[in-house]
């Protein structure tokens, strides 16, 4: 099995993370501005983004990005931005390794939940997600588009809930109707094995730079992308 690496993001992998984004989103890519954003708010004082590169440590491919992830961390909510993997590294576990790496950064931000949103078609990552423990919380209706496509909003019980805090209500899924820029919002279709999972919480012009304290509307807005995957 090929020897896999992850790292820290930086701004020079960017034109390796644009290429593998704009091969898995055709149609709702991020933009290079955004990523600039995004890695503008992962380091100092006061970061509050983590982003990771997977790539390739070995070989004739040593170097190659072949998946990339990040979560934002916003007033004690953790939200899974993105997720991603190259198509011939599904179902290796790339994308569950990813996800403990955004996992760990929430811990580190102090996080008190962790928030993603997922296609309510893409069945295969959600039961990724489920198996690190996500629950359905509610529904965005028409949230991804073209297409139509409602998400699934899913939502990681915090350790304080587990010791018998106040716990969110899963019995039912709430549907959670929020005005949308229909510009911005990644198609979690591109990736059927949460190996890719991409969320764009944030309504995002992909041609402007988003607001470090915009695109959360989860709880007030947000992987709303999960690109989805599983592996």
């Amino acid at each position: 099995m090929e020897t896999v690496r992850v790292r820290e993001m930086r701004w020079w992998d960017l034109p390796a993370v644009l290429e593998l984004e704009r091969a898995l989103f055709p149609q709702d890519a991020w933009s290079k501005g955004l990523f600039w954003s995004e890695l503008a708010h992962a380091r100092g004082a006061n970061a509050n983004r983590r982003y990771v590169v997977a790539e390739s440590a070995a070989g004739d491919t040593a170097g190659r990005v072949v998946g990339y992830a990040g979560l934002a961390a916003v007033d004690g909510t953790g939200d899974v931005q993105t997720i991603a993997v190259a198509t011939d590294h599904w179902s290796t576990g790339l994308g569950s390794r990813l996800l403990r790496e955004l996992l760990a950064a929430a811990t580190a931000f102090e996080c008190r939940e962790v928030l993603l949103e997922v296609r309510v078609d893409n069945t295969r990552a959600q039961r990724l997600y489920e198996r690190f423990g996500f629950e359905p919380v509610g529904i965005r209706r028409g949230y991804y588009q073209p297409g139509n496509v409602d998400a699934l909003v899913m939502r990681l019980p915090t350790e304080t809930e587990s010791d018998g805090g106040p716990a969110a209500d899963t019995d039912a899924v709430h549907d959670i109707d929020a005005v949308q820029d229909g510009n911005a919002v990644q198609n979690t279709d591109a990736v059927q094995d949460t190996d890719a999972v991409q969320d764009t919480d944030a309504v995002q012009d992909t041609d402007a730079v988003q607001d470090s304290n915009a695109g959360h509307d989860i709880n007030a807005g947000q992987e709303g992308m999960t690109h989805g995957s599983t592996d």
